[in-house]
């Protein structure tokens, strides 16, 4: 007994069928309306054009045009002027049309879980088997099969949970080139530690090792007979061993004892080129893989060969990517290419390998870069000799392990898939992150909503296809058989010569007639030859029209066949005179989308009435705060208000922009009845007796009243210019106002006389002060300028009174001579 799960994209899941309950209650016709009957309809009421604009005539052709299309097999079903294409539209019109429900095909799509085994929920001090690892299940389905309605997706969901204790298998890939001789030693020590280590996260830890170098021809080694003996020239400590390209040196075991054994009587060998060979991935059958977590470490301290690189030289075969092992030694090394990154990428994924790059900082750039092609892989620095290889390892490990990344194979051609994750402590996530969950615990939960949809039926395949979805880096994978819905189950019950064809002149097929040669009429009634559109054409004119079946059709054995267009709105009836496209709209839409258009006219739903289903027979939408009907001020017309008083406006009549405030038209009575202001007394009574008003001392005491839609908060200014605060509510009776007031009034204070004064005097004075400054500024300029001046006057005095000898020497000097 299979579960059936049905669900369609726009359907609510509402119960679960099994396969064997649905064929004690029904036929093989019926089986597909078992399942149909666990989902509700959904709610969009499609258009006829979806449906019925690809002039289907049948059932298979009424699923092929589209996800939503049903067909009713019902013989009586059509009404006189009814065309054969109307028998295909949604569900929900078929249905409201009058079709039995048990003569509606509408096959839906379902997700039948084959196999379903739980997840394993087992504690780790149970898991002592030896082969408990085969037992253990963390995917959950495995097998599934999804017959799909073309163009409807159908969802699946697939559960992960990181199962406590799971085992793990490590096969540690060393580069032993020269360059890494200092490092050799650390990974020595490596089995024991790393044994001890792993086995806190998995009691099941088995790990083994393989070594590598390059191509043994040149340019990447020398081929001189003793460098091929002894690479490194030298002998001491010990000689290097000779190279080679990969070897496979102990498979995985559980004995780390063995593995420090077996390393410790490595030596290091050496190569020309600065890349090195990259095997990895490609040689793994003798390895000793399990079903479980499988992890590649792979340790160097430079990059990587190419495909091609072997044309240096002159090897030209590409790489098979097959284990060419004799002896635990790779044997095709110097006849085949190296790999291509995407090979071993491919390679790896297809194993369920996950990769750690240990290399050296000065490399790791490089294999960086691989994140985007390697499935899974982690990068971590190595130190120079290595000596922090068991924290790479772990910490790689932990990371590796907290991501789960959903892969897919191939899809048929046309199909197509989407994922939604549920990851812990986040929302749905859709598109690319919609296949990975990160930060993943032991113990942790996560799902995925796999949405596949299927091409239409002249494009999907009819054979079933296989696809796998599955985790990346693990064993387990979810089984997916799809197969499209192309064809009605009543296809399979045609009856030849059928009575209800006109005695036999016909084959009943889903409730349609096809006629035999010769044979016309809806029901195959009519003679072909003998029946002729002048002779009856009069059958189908409405009244004394001229127009035969209104010009929207053809007359066949004196009935209306109406036309059909994908264009133009349809028409039926006896003379193809009703539409159901004429109707008033309301809002842009037919009939407002509150009912629909029969024969030109709209039947509205039972809370809509009007021509174009536009008044709404509730008030809800005429209700004001209050709970009443436009605010006591107006009638409720078709959903809207219509107020009595054109000063009020709004959707409720609750605004009234020229309209005095509650507080503007009470604040003379406020002021008369609190602090007698305004008005008399003798008109304060008159006018203010509706107004009852309770005094209260301080205007805080009026911020505590508990706020309400009928309270009302007023601030207003009285004669004196002083602001008076109180509160307004409406009374018990109609016309009564309950007022409260605050005897505290706010007012402003008068003029401070003497702060006035003494700034007034102190201006005066400062300004006084300021001016005889400026008097004595300008007064000691004016001296200055005038002693400057007389003391050059001064000084051009004492220049003339200078002699004449005093001004000219030779003068002089002549005068003194003739003295003489």
């Amino acid at each position: 007994m299979f579960l059936v799960v049905k669900k369609s994209e726009k359907g609510t899941l509402t119960s679960f069928h099994s396969e064997k309950t649905c064929s004690a209650n029904f036929t093989s016709t019926a089986m597909a309306r078992c399942i149909y009957a666990s989902v509700s309809v959904p709610p969009t009421d499609h258009s006829d054009h979806e449906c019925q604009s690809q002039g289907v005539r049948s059932c298979g052709e009424c699923l092929a045009a589209g996800p939503h299309c049903a067909w009713c097999t019902e013989e009586t079903f059509l009404e006189v002027g009814r065309s054969i294409w109307e028998r295909c539209d949604t569900a929900r019109v078929l249905l409201r049309r009058g079709c039995p429900s048990d003569h509606l095909e509408d096959p839906r799509g379902s997700t039948v879980l084959l196999k379903n085994k739980k997840i394993t929920l087992h504690p780790k001090e149970q898991r002592t088997q030896a082969r408990w690892h085969k037992q253990v299940t963390q995917l959950q389905p495995q097998s599934v099969q999804m017959p799909l309605r073309p163009g409807e997706p159908q969802s699946l969901e697939v559960r992960f949970k990181r199962v406590e204790d799971y085992p793990i298998d490590l096969y540690y890939l060393m580069d032993l080139s020269f360059s890494m001789e200092d490092d050799l030693p650390n990974v020595k020590k490596l089995g024991a530690d790393l044994m001890e280590e792993m086995r806190n996260t998995a009691s099941d830890f088995r790990m083994g090792f393989g070594a590598f170098v390059d191509k043994t021809v040149m340019p990447y080694i020398s081929t001189a007979k003793d460098m091929l003996r002894n690479p490194c020239k030298r002998t001491k400590p010990w000689p290097c061993t000779p190279p080679f390209t990969y070897r496979h040196l102990l498979s995985l075991t559980a004995n780390g004892s063995r593995f420090a054994e077996l390393v410790g009587g490595q030596r290091i060998s050496g190569n020309l080129d600065s890349p090195e060979g990259n095997p990895a991935g490609s040689r793994t059958e003798q390895i000793g893989w399990r079903n479980v977590t499988r992890l590649l470490v792979f340790s160097t301290d430079a990059g990587f060969h190419l495909a091609g690189d072997g044309k240096l030289g002159g090897i030209v075969l590409p790489n098979d990517g097959k284990c060419h092992l004799e002896e635990n030694v790779y044997t095709r090394g110097n006849s085949q290419d190296y790999p291509s990154v995407a090979h071993v990428a491919e390679t790896l994924r297809r194993k369920n390998i996950q990769i750690i790059f240990a290399v050296t900082e000065e490399v790791t750039h490089l294999y960086e870069g691989l994140r985007s092609i390697f499935p899974k892989c982690a990068v971590g620095t190595l130190s120079n000799n290595s000596h922090n290889i068991l924290q790479i390892i772990v910490e790689a490990y932990n990371a590796l392990t907290s991501e789960v990344v959903m892969e897919n194979s191939k899809l048929p051609p046309g199909f197509s898939i989407s994922y939604t994750s549920h990851c812990k402590n986040s929302g749905p996530r859709h598109g690319e992150q919609g296949r990975r969950c990160s930060n993943i615990s032991i113990g942790d939960e996560v799902s995925f909503n796999v949405s596949i949809t299927a091409p239409q039926c002249a494009t999907a395949s009819q054979r079933p296809s296989r696809v796998i979805i599955k985790p990346q880096g693990y064993g387990e994978e979810v089984e997916v058989l799809l197969s499209s819905i192309c064809e009605c189950s009543c296809q399979k019950d045609v009856v030849p010569h059928s009575p209800s064809c006109s005695h036999g002149n016909g084959t009943l097929e889903c409730g349609v007639c096809r006629c035999n040669e010769g044979r016309v009429g809806v029901s195959c009634e009519c003679d072909g030859e003998e029946s002729g559109e002048v002779v009856e054409s009069h059958l189908c004119r409405r009244g004394n029209a001229s127009e035969v079946c209104s010009g929207r059709g053809e007359c066949v054995c004196g009935r209306c066949v109406c036309g059909k267009s994908s264009k133009k709105p349809n028409y039926y009836g006896q003379f193809c005179e009703c539409s159901d496209f004429g109707c008033d709209q309301y809002r842009g839409m037919q009939c407002g989308g509150r009912g629909r258009c029969v024969c030109g006219e709209c039947k509205c739903l039972p809370a809509f009435r009007g021509r174009a289903c536009e008044c709404p027979l509730s008030l809800e939408s005429c209700l004001s705060q209050d709970g009443q009907i436009c605010g006591g001020r107006g009638d409720c017309h078709c959903g809207t208000c219509i107020c009595h008083d054109n000063r009020f406006q709004g959707p409720t009549c609750e605004l009234c922009p020229s309209c005095p405030s509650m507080c503007t038209l009470h604040r003379e009575c406020v002021l008369c009845r609190a602090f007698t202001l305004g008005l008399s007394p003798e008109e304060c009574m008159v006018k203010c007796a509706h107004l009852n008003v309770t005094l209260v001392g301080q205007t805080g005491v009026l911020a505590t009243a508990h706020p309400s839609l009928s309270l009302h908060r007023c601030m207003e200014v009285d004669m004196e210019g002083c602001r008076v605060h109180f509160l307004l509510r409406a009374g018990e009776n109609e016309d009564s106002i309950h007022a409260c007031v605050a005897l505290e009034r706010e007012c402003p204070s008068g003029p401070n006389v003497i702060l006035i004064t003494a700034v007034l005097s102190g201006s005066v004075v400062v300004l006084g002060v300021a001016l005889l400054l400026l008097w004595k500024l300008l007064t000691s300029i004016h001296d200055c300028r005038e002693f400057a001046r007389f003391q050059r006057e001064l000084e051009q005095r004492r220049w003339n009174r200078v002699s004449p000898a005093q001004t000219n020497p030779s003068v002089g000097a002549c005068l003194s001579d003739t003295a003489q």
